[in-house]
């Protein structure tokens, strides 16, 4: 896949996230456009730099696609750290100003002006160099390749998985659904098929994000607003009473009542990615809350948090 650019004026002055590995010197203040995992990732990067950093981006919160309580948690994280949020914002034409700068206009008609402008608003596959014109195979609206369960395009010889289908775009993803589509080809049939509602991912913010399996609007949305408990808990670590650092932590366990399945794992906080990962091994087993609950907790641990969460927090 490529990053995307908008066809706004001056838009070849600024750089994506493919360029960002490419600088030559660090920038004094830069502007990242974007609110997905990208975005977010590279402005806490320049922000630990020492760049003074601003996020744009035209939603109403970053990660759209992260349960509701984590997104918000992860702005105020953010804004606290001293990395300014600019939601419900978009650019709309770029000038250079004399000494290098940029100014931007924004939608709003507000005016920005930084050393350095990074688009972070998404890529897109890169399939127009594999000729799938000329063989006639099919594509989404998104530019996605169109398969089958099986990842079998509308040419009946021709696959396709990873980016280029789009089902979840991470490295491990299309690792496994290329692991399967060899057992597929030679008839092994020994890997189950892969569990898109079950793929662990991180975003290495400060603090990182870490999540597995359904949000809370995703659950409640399926199986009804009194079929799903929801466990919480925001605290600040025990090592930061040293440390004298304000980061705090989020837990959040999203159960299903009638099952007592916990249906998602959801994490902002240090080692966020690590924690969740072994997680992942029981929501993919299908724990209950009761089996987190008869866990032993390692202490003094984050990770123990999500086996002691024991009281419900109060329905909406």
């Amino acid at each position: 896949c490529t990053p995307f650019k908008p066809d706004i004026p001056g838009a070849g002055m600024a750089i994506t996230s493919d360029d960002f590995f490419s600088l030559t010197h660090k920038p004094a203040s830069v502007v990242v456009v974007g609110g997905g995992y990208i975005a977010v990732e590279l402005a806490c990067v320049l922000h630990g730099l020492g760049v003074a950093v601003t996020l744009l981006h035209r939603g109403d919160t970053v990660l759209k696609h992260f349960d509701t309580d984590i997104r918000a948690f992860l702005q105020q994280q953010m804004e606290q750290q001293g990395i300014p949020l600019l939601l419900g914002e978009s650019v709309t034409a770029i000038r250079q100003q004399s000494g290098g700068l940029l100014e931007l206009d924004c939608a709003s008609g507000k005016t920005l002006t930084t050393a350095c402008l990074l688009y972070a608003t998404g890529r897109r596959p890169l399939i127009a160099p594999l000729g799938i014109d000329a063989l006639g195979i099919a594509v989404q609206p998104t530019g996605h390749i169109i398969t089958d369960e099986n990842f079998r395009t509308t040419v009946p010889s021709v696959y396709a998985i990873g980016d280029a289908v789009g089902h979840k775009e991470l490295t491990p993803v299309a690792l496994a659904e290329a692991m399967w589509l060899v057992d597929h080809w030679y008839g092994i049939g020994s890997k189950p098929r892969v569990n898109y509602e079950l793929v662990p991912s991180c975003v290495f913010s400060v603090p990182e994000v870490g999540t597995v399996g359904l949000t809370q609007q995703d659950a409640e949305q399926r199986f009804g607003v009194d079929d799903v408990v929801i466990y919480r808990t925001d605290f600040r670590p025990l090592k930061h009473t040293v440390s004298g650092s304000s980061e705090r932590t989020l837990m959040k366990l999203v159960v299903q009542r009638s099952t007592d399945k916990v249906l998602g794992l959801h994490m902002v906080g240090a080692e966020a990615g690590e924690i969740v990962q072994g997680f992942a091994v029981a929501l993919q087993m299908g724990a209950t809350k009761q089996q987190f609950d008869a866990t032993i907790g390692i202490h003094p641990t984050a990770a123990e948090e999500f086996v002691t969460l024991r009281t419900p927090v109060a329905s909406r």
